[in-house]
């Protein structure tokens, strides 16, 4: 392709792109494809000459986007967002087109040194106090897999990746039941094993891991001969919203001089607000931090800020130095890639640095305090509806329900009916979950360009199927 070619495309698509996102609320939210069905539009062999790219693009148009579900859609409820506000795509589009290599400081200065100050802006942002550094990570699960290696490098005396596990104690890492798979996958890969993660029983209002029972857990495993490593903590679960004491769990922590994570993922953007920080009141005690800006704050997919307190112990713990990596005479320099499980970077600071700039964090602000307003608004509601039960109260911008009719059987089935049919209708996209061994339904508020009347068709949406449902 010549670059005049490209450049006609790129005029072309980038209209395609603003009228894609006026128009989506005409589209249905998930796709309503069939298993297979986009697989076999496609030719089963590459082809042996190239086509232009007017029938590319057709078939772009036939065959691929039937299969999108649309997660920039307006009354995406399900899941987390991970949003694409227009500042952040401009920003992806100039990172594609430089296409840079950032895994070294030399690779790119730029995209180093701007990571610094982002992740500093961040920081200031959400209310972290001094004495945290930042990375970008691509996602939290690899934010919490290298804070899950660097507890464990730090209970085994930086001796895991040397001596391997099988000649160290067995190592325990402490959470509760509501936090996300994500752990359980750095537990598998970081080598403690799944039987070392020892889950610990929620209560209290917020659904946090019991502070005592927590305690007692680290005792007994001491008692026993095993080492405990380090809590996994979260601020706003996926299922629920739950959130652990923080305070508590960290001054147990310092008790036994154990390394603390605090997954807010989903929840962190919203600690741009102030008022809603109390969700995670003693979080400055945390050796780690993580929560990702492409989920609330707009920020294009993939773009997870991680905050540690001791960064040393980090890249003591992933920093590979073969000599083709090494720069030199320079001294001082940050090569992120040594905090990071992957060599290769992409420069992701480039659209939160377009991002804040283009709304500041007072227009951020504005979009997430009307996504919680909004959202209890709508529990509000439905819990007012005869047949549905608020299950778990909103925290920020997510709940869970039931319908619960009065002659109602099988209410777990009866539920996943419900979101089915809600999700074949298009309008909107919901999905269940799991709260205290029954099927709930979960509903959480978060597409940067939601508008109420967005929110207030979900209640229309969700009480005439149910309803209609009932009656066949």
């Amino acid at each position: 392709m010549k670059w005049e070619e490209f450049s006609r495309w790129g005029e072309r698509l980038s209209k395609w792109a603003a009228a894609y996102h006026e128009t989506l609320r005409e589209r249905p939210v998930r796709s309503q494809t069939k298993p297979g069905e986009i697989l076999n539009l496609l030719p089963q062999s590459p082809p042996e000459n190239g086509e232009g790219m007017e029938a590319i693009f057709a078939d772009f148009e036939n065959n691929v986007m039937p299969g999108i579900t649309h997660w920039q859609h307006p009354r995406f409820f399900a899941y987390f967002p991970a949003n694409a506000a227009p500042p952040s795509i401009l920003a992806e589009f100039l990172v594609t087109t430089l296409a840079p290599q950032c895994m070294l400081w030399q690779t790119s200065p730029a995209a180093t040194e701007m990571e610094t100050r982002m992740l500093q802006w961040l920081q200031k942002a959400i209310g972290l106090p001094d004495g945290f550094s930042g990375v970008i990570q691509d996602s939290a699960s690899s934010a919490t897999l290298a804070a899950v290696l660097t507890m464990r490098e730090r209970a085994l005396n930086w001796q895991g990746n040397s001596k391997g596990l099988s000649v160290n104690p067995t190592l325990r890492v402490y959470c509760s039941n509501e936090v996300h798979t994500s752990i359980d996958r750095a537990i598998w890969v970081s080598g403690i094993g799944e039987n070392n993660l020892v889950r610990i029983p929620i209560d209290g209002k917020l659904r946090g891991m019991n502070p005592e029972k927590l305690d007692v857990a680290i005792a007994s495993d001491l008692t026993s001969g095993l080492k405990p490593a380090g809590i996994i903590a979260c601020t706003g679960s996926t299922g629920s919203g739950a959130a652990d004491d923080l305070e508590a769990v960290i001054a147990i922590a310092r008790k036994y001089d154990l390394y603390v994570h605090i997954d807010a993922a989903w929840a962190g953007a919203a600690m741009i607000c102030p008022e809603f920080r109390t969700l995670w009141n003693g979080v400055e005690g945390a050796d780690s931090v993580v929560f990702n800006p492409h989920k609330w704050m707009g920020a294009q997919f993939d773009c997870s800020a991680h905050f540690i307190r001791d960064p040393d112990s980090l890249v003591k713990t992933l920093a590979i130095q073969p000599e083709y990596l090494k720069t030199h005479n320079h001294e001082g320099l940050i090569n992120y890639s040594e905090w990071s499980v992957p060599l290769g970077r992409r420069f992701r600071a480039l659209k939160i640095w377009f991002l804040i700039r283009y709304y500041g964090l007072e227009g951020l602000r504005s979009r997430i305090r009307n996504h919680v307003a909004w959202s209890n608004d709508l529990a509000t509601r439905l819990g007012n509806e005869s047949d549905f039960n608020i299950v778990t109260d909103p925290v920020l911008s997510l709940f869970t329900f039931r319908y619960t009719p009065a002659d109602g059987k099988n209410l777990d089935e009866l539920n996943q009916h419900l979101v089915d049919q809600i999700n074949d209708d298009g309008r909107i996209y919901l999905t269940q979950t799991r709260f205290d061994g029954k099927l709930v339904i979960r509903f959480q508020v978060g597409q940067f360009n939601a508008e109420e009347e967005d929110v207030s068709l979900a209640f229309d949406v969700i009480t005439q199927i149910a309803r209609e449902e009932l009656e066949r």
